[in-house]
C-alpha cells in the first residue's frame, strides 16, 4: 500500500506549556518511570502519592494542593483486597478516586485499547503499571530494542493524546558498579522512551529510611532528592529533601540530611526539658532556613502538641 506523504510546518505548530502532576519529577501527558531495587518501597512511595492527589493535598515540599483527581492503578504482584487497598487506607488515599481496570477475563498490555478507554471514561490524569514487565504482554522480550521501541511509542502517543500522566514502577538488575542508565530492568530504550525517572534507595545505616533520587528529566532540571520513612512502628512519613544523588543511592551511600530531619532534631533538642513558645520554635527554624511547612510535617511526624495557654500558643513533645 502506497503511503501518502504528509508534511509539518513548525510555523503552524502553536506552543504548549508542560503541565505538572508533581514539579520537577512527572509530567502530565508523559511517562515517568519509578525504579528501584525490589523491597526498596517504590510501590509504597507511589501510593504515598496517590493519597495526596486524590486528596488534593500539598504534594512533597510543595505549598498548595490542586483540585483532587482520579488515578487509575494496575498492579500484578499484590492482590487488591489484603494488599493495596489496606496500604491506601493507611496512607489516607480517597479510593473512590481509585481505580482498577477488571483483568481477572483478560490481561492487560501497554498496547491495550482498554486503557485510553479507562482514561476517558474515569477522567483519570494519572495511570500507574505496577511493574513494567508484567504489562509488556506474554510475547515481548524486554531486552529486545525492536520489540520495545513500537510499545513504548504507542504508550507515549496514548498519554500525549489523554494528557494523562503514566507512571511504570520497575525493577532494577544486579549489574552492580554500573551507570543508573544501565541499571534499569530491560531494553534501555525503555528509559530513552519516558521523560523522567525517579530511583528509589535505601539510606545506608538507616532500615525505615528511603530516599527518592531524580536520575533523568527531559522537561525541567533535575529535582532535588526526596527521603520518606517506612517505620513499622509509626508508618509512612516524608522527610523532605536531602543531599543524596542518585550513584550514591546506587552504591549504597545514601544519607539522609534533609530538612525535615533538621526540624525533628531542632523540636527534640528545644522541647526535650518541657513545653516552650511555639513562635520562639518558629524563630529558631526560620534562622536555620526551617519553612513553616516543613517545621508542620515534622511536628506531625514526632507528635508535637500545641495548646494554648492565655493569648500564646506553646508545644510540647509526646508523653512517654
Amino acid at each position: 500500500m502506497k503511503k501518502e506523504l504528509k508534511l509539518i510546518q513548525m510555523s503552524q505548530v502553536e506552543v504548549e506549556d508542560i503541565k505538572w502532576v508533581w514539579y520537577p519529577y512527572i509530567p502530565y501527558g508523559k511517562i515517568t518511570v519509578v525504579q528501584g531495587d525490589p523491597g526498596e518501597g517504590k510501590t509504597t512511595f507511589v501510593l504515598a502519592l496517590i493519597a495526596l492527589l486524590t486528596q488534593g493535598k500539598p504534594l512533597p515540599e510543595e505549598e498548595n494542593g490542586t483540585e483532587p483527581i482520579n488515578v487509575i492503578y494496575q498492579t500484578a504482584e499484590d492482590g487488591l483486597a489484603d494488599t493495596i487497598k489496606p496500604r491506601l487506607l493507611s496512607v489516607g488515599a480517597d479510593c473512590e478516586r481509585v481505580l482498577v481496570i477488571d483483568e481477572n477475563e483478560v490481561e492487560l498490555t501497554l498496547s491495550d485499547e482498554r486503557l485510553e478507554q479507562a482514561i476517558k471514561k474515569t477522567d483519570a490524569k494519572v495511570i500507574v503499571l505496577d511493574p513494567i514487565q508484567a504489562y509488556l504482554g506474554g510475547n515481548v522480550d524486554m531486552h529486545r530494542a525492536n520489540e520495545i521501541r513500537p510499545i513504548m511509542k504507542r504508550l507515549a502517543l496514548l498519554a500525549e493524546r489523554t494528557g494523562c500522566a503514566v507512571i511504570l514502577i520497575g525493577h532494577m538488575n544486579k549489574m552492580g558498579g554500573a551507570k543508573s542508565a544501565y541499571r534499569g530492568l530491560g531494553s534501555i530504550d525503555i528509559r530513552a522512551a519516558v521523560r523522567s525517572v525517579l530511583v528509589v534507595g535505601r539510606v545506608k545505616d538507616e532500615p525505615t529510611l528511603r530516599i527518592v533520587a531524580h536520575d533523568k528529566s527531559n522537561l525541567a532540571p533535575e529535582g532535588k532528592s526526596i527521603a520518606f520513612e517506612l517505620d513499622p512502628d509509626t508508618g509512612f512519613h516524608w522527610k523532605g529533601y536531602c543531599e543524596t544523588t542518585v550513584d550514591e543511592l546506587l552504591c549504597g551511600n545514601g544519607s539522609l540530611l534533609s530538612k525535615t530531619a533538621q526540624a525533628e532534631k531542632l523540636l527534640k533538642d528545644l522541647l526535650s526539658e518541657g513545653e516552650m513558645l511555639s513562635e520562639e520554635i518558629t524563630s529558631q527554624a526560620k534562622e536555620l532556613d526551617i519553612s513553616n511547612r516543613t517545621l508542620k510535617i515534622a511536628k506531625q511526624n514526632i507528635g508535637v502538641k500545641s495548646f494554648r495557654k492565655g493569648d500564646k500558643w506553646y508545644s510540647s513533645l509526646p508523653r512517654g
